[in-house]
């Protein structure tokens, strides 16, 4: 299979393995929840009655004052006392397996090409690092109203990323750093030839 470059018009054939794979939707969910659930910071805490500060003599005698029996002032119960279920720091890590993860890649890429949501460049360069150079871009490639944007390069120039900053709809990413929810969430992937290539390495 190929796809026709969009700055050249050349042919570029696509790894089969890679990007002909039927569609699980089940493995692409899976990868998708366990991507999220691992970017969670799950660095919440609170304190217990052990955990503040003081407390650690009896308030009162046991019997005899009339009050009810009390064994410390920093019990739940109490105002500044400790919290009853405390949180605790948590990992929302989900073990993935890399044979699970790859093969989930190579059906969100080959549900791309079924969409004709994929699209690819020789490179993505542009001259300087002006908002108005990377614009006039997309509309010549005809995806000046393609949504989201997606841009998969070999390596990130500094003048593209100071070029689509002020861009909401576009978003540069390196081919070693793909994500499934970056390519899901795209409504166009544009994709160079040399990120193509390291690409199908990665999961053939």
């Amino acid at each position: 299979m190929a796809l026709t470059s969009l700055d050249g018009g050349a042919q570029v054939s696509l790894a089969e393995g890679v990007f002909a794979a039927p569609f699980n939707e089940a493995l692409v969910h899976q990868l998708v929840t366990a991507y999220l659930a691992g970017g969670r910071a799950g660095t919440r805490a609170q304190k217990t009655r052990s955990d503040v500060r003081g407390g650690g003599a009896k308030p009162w005698k046991q019997k005899g004052s009339g009050r009810a029996r009390a064994g410390t002032i920093r019990s739940p119960l109490w105002r500044h006392g400790g919290v009853t279920f405390a949180a605790r720091p948590q990992d929302y890590t989900q073990k993935l397996n890399r044979k699970m993860y790859r093969a989930g890649m190579r059906s969100i890429l080959s549900e791309l090409v079924r969409q004709e949501r994929l699209r690819v460049v020789e490179s993505v360069v542009i001259a300087e690092p002006r908002t108005r150079l990377v614009t006039e871009q997309l509309a010549g490639w005809g995806l000046g109203d393609a949504g989201r944007v997606l841009f998969v390069v070999e390596t990130v120039a500094d003048a593209l990323v100071l070029a689509t900053r002020n861009l909401r709809h576009v978003q540069i990413c390196e081919a070693t750093r793909v994500d499934p929810v970056s390519l899901v969430g795209a409504d166009c992937v544009v994709i160079e030839r040399g990120a193509l290539t390291a690409i199908e390495g990665w999961l053939q």
